[in-house]
């Protein structure tokens, strides 16, 4: 009998995982579920990680390595960072006009809305939810207070060994590696002969520990989203039915700006832009690689199943994806920009304060900067919103209304980054002439 396909597997194992969950707060079991099941889906992301940083390292330097113009480097940054500038700038404004047409906040009972401010101020001090807080506003101020070229100054490492080991100095590790690349680009042949063939080498391991590891993915999202869901709802199921119910008209409004994204804006740019493909191909391609985003709410952590889906299944050349996805996967943040706009005059109405056209308009402006120093990680982007909800006068303390339901949220818009970045390496890809389609 046929085997089911690996993305298929994996969806189920995120059905089981939240079936099982359910099924444990049910029975009271939630803690046993939180003791014995979730470590495997804590593992599950740390092999991802793992693997992220060195298959970061060795596909940029690989694929700028072998280059034969390396001006071909140059056309393809511009590029890039053209193309996410662009899209984060309608993912934003797609936000803010649907935040505006539905405007959940008004839409919260008054009385449900006078309760839920109350607990929301009573249970803030001294709570998980206000020293989760108050390290969200320290990052955010360590942003800030850096100047305004201060994220052109972090790009560069100043000790390759220690961005190595943080994820979330992804960018450092990226920049490093086109250091490395031009100049082993640059020096004799014979002399970059041996590092060439090491990099190879060990990039041919990475990509092997990536199929070994995607093989045992069903279980591992089971895990996964198994802990998550009973970390949520501990022994009262209710619980997931009451923090969605205050909160359902925003984040039915989020939902639907991110399945703009997914089914909209991107498969019209790939039917308009990539001629090997269409968007049922493309979707095809990249179903793998967002399950995994789903399950795991990690850029960085997907990253090597996404590269491998660009690469193998969408024929996009090896030099673009070495080199698009990378930078992608830190610098693209469609679905967490359209989060952070929808999130701001979400928390502005709930809480009675009318935000003008012009503050709107600082939120596109925010946001669009601030993805692209947000990092690859889960919940990045409550770190970035505190930054887009000071630019207009906001209190950064808002944001503890939306913590509950912020994982759900962030596992999709993680989809929304990870299909942006597959877009982007597709169109990229075709302008260069570096795509053959899609292979099943």
């Amino acid at each position: 009998m046929k085997r089911l396909a690996l993305h298929w597997q994996i969806m189920i194992g995120l059905v089981l995982g939240a079936i099982w969950a359910i099924i444990s707060s049910y029975l009271g079991w939630s803690e046993f579920t939180i003791d014995w099941i979730k470590p495997w889906g804590d593992i599950f992301i740390r092999i991802l990680k793992l693997i992220a940083v060195p298959l970061v390292l060795l596909s940029i330097i690989n694929g700028i390595s072998n280059l034969t113009d390396v001006s071909k480097l140059g056309r393809l940054g511009v590029k890039t960072l053209g193309f996410y500038v662009v899209t984060t700038v309608i993912a934003v404004s797609i936000g803010l006009g649907l935040v505006n047409s539905f405007q959940p906040g008004n839409k919260v009972d008054p009385g449900k809305k006078k309760e839920m401010i109350a607990n929301f101020e009573r249970n803030l001090e001294g709570s998980d939810i206000s020293q989760k807080l108050a390290d969200k506003k320290s990052d955010a101020q360590k942003m800030k207070e850096g100047g305004p070229m201060q994220f052109i100054v972090d790009l560069f490492p100043q000790n390759i060994f220690f961005s190595l080991t943080n994820n979330i100095l992804m960018l450092q590790v990226i920049v490093f590696s086109i250091l490395f690349g031009i100049g082993l680009t640059l020096i004799p042949p014979e002399k970059g002969k041996p590092v060439k063939a090491f990099m190879e080498g060990a990039n041919e391991v990475i990509l092997k520990l990536v199929e070994l590891v995607m093989n045992a993915a069903p279980f591992f999202v089971f895990a996964l989203l198994a802990g998550i869901m009973a970390k949520m709802a501990g022994n009262d199921p209710g619980l997931l039915v009451d923090i969605f119910a205050g909160l359902s008209w925003y984040a039915l409004t989020v939902v639907v700006g991110l399945l703009i994204l997914i089914l909209v804006v991107y498969p019209t740019i790939i039917q308009l832009l990539v001629r090997p493909l269409n968007y049922r191909s493309f979707f095809k391609g990249i179903g793998q690689a967002q399950i995994v985003a789903f399950s795991t709410s990690s850029s960085a952590a997907t990253l090597p199943v996404t590269m491998d889906c660009v690469k193998d299944r969408l024929g996009v050349s090896k030099d673009i994806t070495s080199f698009v996805l990378p930078v992608g996967a830190t610098v693209n943040m469609d679905g967490t920009s359209l989060y952070q706009g929808i999130t701001a005059v979400f928390l502005a109405q709930f809480f009675g304060y009318d935000l003008s056209l012009g503050q709107q308009l600082t939120i596109v402006f925010t946001a669009t900067l601030a993805s692209i120093g947000a990092p690859a990680v889960p919940s990045a982007g409550l770190v970035m919103l505190i930054i887009v909800l000071e630019s207009v006068g906001l209190p950064a303390a808002w944001i503890g209304l939306i913590f509950p339901i912020d994982r759900p949220l962030d596992m999709l818009r993680t989809v929304v980054n990870v299909t942006g970045d597959a877009t982007a390496a597709s169109v990229i890809a075709q302008s260069e002439g570096e795509i053959r389609g899609i292979n099943s």
